[in-house]
């Protein structure tokens, strides 16, 4: 199996005598479905920005390799960061989208590694462009919305178009940070089933950090939990019982399994293309 991410002995110090990562062993195989589970300030953000090269280690400290190749290792990243990272979609919390812009205009932004800089200056996409942005709006349910400027969407929505961005990015690894954190249970719903389903349907190894046991049993079978900047285990979901989360977490247990999975099967979603 080829490995999408190998991470050895990465640390990274913000405060002195404090680590936010402590020596972080990692390895994920290509098509794989992860979850990175952790309460509030356990990591799983600074872990998923080291992965994509947007924060070094601490000097000295370990290496990130995707798909191979060298994001980092010994606190620099490596000369061709910028050209690996279009093989990563990120997709933040908080969306990232330009909310005066229409939403076809901000998913195009995924092509723009691959548009001389003169077009990407005018918004200038050819029609396959156009129809591809399309497609991925399609495949992730919100096509009907792509002339409405984002800040019209509803934050499902939005989250759902910043997914359609990887896909015509044609990203080969998805880190996508607590993606449903601010959602009601029926947009979480949709955003993981497009997250599950690219990684099944189009085997795009997929990362996603949260802090719900319950959505992770429903929608992945592997979690690498973190507490204190430390991989603390690494396996099932199943394995996870509320009696080893308060032993590994203590009275922060509690975030981890409070109510917040999905409440019922989504509705049925166009296979996506291949």
């Amino acid at each position: 199996m080829a490995i999408a991410l190998e991470i050895r002995q990465l640390s990274k110090t913000f405060t002195p005598g404090q680590k936010a990562l402590d020596n972080v062993n990692l390895r994920v195989d290509e098509g794989e479905m992860v979850v990175l589970l952790g309460a509030s300030g356990s990591g799983k953000s600074t872990l998923l920005r080291h992965i994509a090269g947007f924060v070094c280690g601490d000097a000295g400290s370990g290496s990130v390799k995707v798909l191979d190749r060298y994001v980092q290792r010994d606190g620099k990243l490596a000369r061709d960061v910028r050209a690996l990272r279009t093989q990563i979609g990120f997709v933040f919390q908080q969306f990232n989208l330009v909310g005066r812009l229409p939403l076809t205009t901000n998913v195009l932004t995924g092509m723009l590694h691959r548009v001389p800089p003169w077009r990407s200056v005018f918004k200038w996409f050819t029609r396959d462009e156009r129809q591809r942005c399309m497609a991925a709006l399609a495949q992730v349910g919100i096509d009907k919305y792509a002339a409405q400027r984002a800040s019209t969407l509803s934050g499902g929505q939005q989250q759902r178009a910043a997914i359609a961005r990887t896909l015509v990015q044609e990203a080969r690894l998805i880190l996508a940070d607590e993606p449903i954190a601010s959602l009601d249970p029926a947009a979480a719903r949709k955003v993981m089933d497009t997250l599950a389903r690219i990684n099944r349907e189009l085997g795009t190894t997929v990362i996603v950090s949260l802090h719900q046991v319950d959505i992770a049993m429903r929608y992945c079978q592997r979690v690498v939990a973190l507490h204190q900047g430390r991989v603390v285990y690494d396996g099932t979901p199943a394995r996870l019982t509320p009696a080893l989360l308060h032993d590994i977490y203590g009275p922060l247990a509690t975030e981890l399994i409070a109510h917040g999975a999905p409440e019922a099967q989504a509705a049925p979603q166009p296979a996506l293309a291949h």
